[in-house]
């Protein structure tokens, strides 16, 4: 009898301790979700301006659902306390299987695979703007803002020179992967005290999960919206569209790009010219027979451009490094 009151009285409380979680949380739903297949590669796309002074970018990554991977488009978004930066998620290659790595809050950018996913994020830390005095003040040589509406701005272009070449790639080890290892100082970042997504990240992430044409099964790596300009919104001018013209298969193709240890100096050196370069094959999983028959078609490689704003950090009006 003590025994049945005993496990009833632990079920109770893990019910009441799920209600109690925060709703921020939820959208961490895959955290430590393990795939066979790799995701798709990073398609390119411009950034929206900046909507207003404090506004974050959160890049666009693939997520994994039910019905294979699909593409959460970046956006702005205001941080949950002044100082705060964001650490974006990223897959990692693993015990044979893909495992989702969730972005945090902090005060610092900690390791985040090694991805380049462009706007300032070339593969470790980030570029694209610094806290001042309870106010954030934008890059403008990575960041597209309007310095009519955003006077709190700088330039900065030395750190475009060096960005790292990923050719696209969305996940850190395994097969074709970016070759990256956290540093000492990232290892005592990731241990500091984090907020997980905001309410709005959450809006945005569920929209996301929910929109049939950002899938891949749907949109084979080329989404219809590649970032918004608020979450959420993926209609409208604040949305800006990827480009798939320029893409092509890439299975059975080794990676011949550098990995992102290798630094590279790009002699075209204006503002986002060096952090989307283009035409380059796509990782390709690494347990092709465990794909199950319900899920989409193996991912294949986004090499396009989009134009008309800051496109994967750079100049407006150039597409994947100015090619």
């Amino acid at each position: 009898m003590r025994k049945t009151h005993l496990v009833g009285a632990l079920a109770v409380a893990l019910a009441l301790f799920c209600l109690a979680l925060p709703r921020s949380t939820s959208a961490q739903v895959a955290v430590g979700i393990s795939v066979h297949i790799g995701p798709p590669a990073l398609p390119v796309y411009a950034q929206p301006i900046c909507p207003g002074p404090d506004y974050i970018w959160t890049p666009g990554y693939w997520a994994y659902g039910d019905d294979g991977y699909y593409w959460v488009p970046g956006t702005w978004v205001l941080a949950p306390q002044p100082g705060y930066l964001w650490t974006p998620g990223w897959w990692g290659f693993a015990g044979g299987a893909y495992v989702w790595h969730a972005g945090y809050w902090g005060p610092h950018v900690g390791f985040y695979g090694g991805i380049n996913y462009g706007f300032g994020y070339f593969g470790a830390g980030f570029v694209g703007g610094e806290w001042r005095g309870g106010h954030f003040f934008y890059n403008t040589a990575v960041s597209h803002v309007n310095v009519t509406v955003v006077r709190n701005v700088y330039v900065n272009r030395t750190v475009i020179n060096n960005v790292h070449v990923n050719n696209h790639v969305s996940f850190n080890g395994g097969p074709h992967g970016i070759n990256a290892r956290p540093s000492a100082q990232q290892q005592r970042w990731d241990s500091e005290q984090h907020v997980q997504a905001t309410s709005a990240q959450q809006q945005h992430f569920d929209a996301a999960r929910s929109n049939t044409s950002l899938r891949y099964s749907a949109n084979h790596g080329h989404p219809n919206v590649g970032a918004t300009q608020r979450p959420g919104e993926f209609t409208g001018r604040g949305a800006t569209r990827t480009n798939g013209n320029q893409s092509r298969p890439a299975q059975n193709q080794p990676n011949r790009g550098a990995q992102p240890n290798n630094r590279q100096e790009n002699r075209n050196a204006t503002p986002g010219n060096e952090n989307r370069p283009a035409k380059q094959p796509h990782a390709q999983p690494a347990q092709r027979g465990n794909r199950p028959a319900a899920k989409p078609q193996q991912p294949r490689g986004n090499q396009g451009g989009e134009r008309g704003g800051k496109n994967n950090g750079g100049d407006r009006g150039k597409d994947d490094g100015g090619r």
